[in-house]
């Protein structure tokens, strides 16, 4: 499996809306991690930056099921 690492700004902080995502589509963390297969704990950890590497398929799953890409999640720029 490819793993990628998750962009991160000067202070080292991974720069991902997936909490954003999630909670505009008012899903809970174990609702995602059930609609997308991917465990509750990985989910919480990506949403508090406690895992700066992940497979890109562990992303991708998050990604489709909340019905947007990795790189708008997981890699776009900080506003």
């Amino acid at each position: 499996h490819v793993k990628l690492a998750l962009q991160q700004t000067k202070g080292g902080k991974v720069m991902n809306r997936l909490k954003f995502y999630r909670e505009k589509r008012r899903l809970s963390q174990e609702d995602l991690a059930e609609k997308s297969g991917v465990s509750r704990v990985t989910i919480s950890n990506l949403e508090n930056d406690k895992i700066p590497v992940s497979k890109t398929d562990t992303l991708t799953k998050i990604a489709d099921a909340l019905g947007e890409t990795v790189p708008t999640i997981f890699f776009a720029p900080d506003v």
